[in-house]
């Protein structure tokens, strides 16, 4: 079974970066769509960005528009989320998973990772 591992949250000020890393030391990435997500408090887990495993990338919503972006190194078996212009509402908790190609909805992706906190606060 594919297994997720996500890495590089933290505490970061209101507009600054942060990289976040998903990775599997098993199986490799590159056959999948990578999906991140996030989920704040009391909120429902909402898509972010997506990957396809060709390379093409899909936005979701505005709220991250231009701030956000995702990309993967093969040879790394690594996949990163790259967010800069951080806000508060930002804060949540991001996973990312996988399955065969991009969709918004969560219910679909086949594997996750345990999450890594983002907090974003002054």
């Amino acid at each position: 079974q594919l297994q997720l591992v996500e890495s590089g949250g933290g505490l970061v000020q209101p507009g600054g970066s942060l990289r976040l890393s998903c990775s599997s030391s098993g199986e490799k990435l590159n056959i999948y769509a990578i999906g991140w997500f996030r989920q704040a408090p009391g909120k429902e887990r909402e898509a972010v960005i997506c990957i396809s495993s060709s390379g093409i990338v899909t936005n979701f919503g505005d709220s991250v528009s231009g701030r956000f972006a995702i990309s993967r190194d093969n040879a790394e078996n690594t996949v990163y989320l790259q967010m800069s212009e951080l806000k508060p509402e930002d804060t949540a908790i991001y996973y990312c998973a996988a399955r065969s190609f991009c969709t918004v909805r969560p219910v679909y992706y086949n594997f996750w990772g345990q999450g890594t906190q983002v907090t974003v606060s002054s």
